[in-house]
């Protein structure tokens, strides 16, 4: 994960096989990660099942556990997705951000992105 604004905070992540939970990551075959923010962050998911999966990244500046938003519903903090999926006018869809996980370890490369 790159283009962290700040190193205040951590960097949350979720991998969700459940497209209808996605990115919230609401459901119970979530896997979440917390690490602290640096200038480059690096998360690992161990003991995935194979299967079709989408990460979920934020950027918790003040820890307070939650995407903070502005007016408009706008993300006050960072957040990004696994095959660095684009946002427009809101999160993209699981198909956008899902790939393939089998049963040799991979890479994802996820740029992180503010509005604010």
């Amino acid at each position: 994960m790159t283009n962290l604004r700040s190193s205040k905070g951590l960097v949350r992540a979720c991998l969700t096989p459940d497209e209808k939970h996605f990115p919230d990551c609401s459901d119970k075959a979530a896997i979440e990660v917390s690490v602290a923010a640096h200038e480059t962050v690096d998360f690992s998911f161990r003991d995935v099942s194979p299967g079709r999966y989408a990460i979920a990244l934020l950027h918790d500046e003040n820890e307070n556990g939650k995407a903070d938003r502005a007016l408009f519903m706008m993300p006050k903090e960072g957040f990004g997705f696994s095959r660095d999926a684009r946002v427009f006018m809101g999160p993209p869809r699981f198909k956008d951000a899902a790939f393939e996980v089998g049963h040799e370890p991979i890479h994802q490369a996820i740029r992180m992105r503010y509005m604010l």
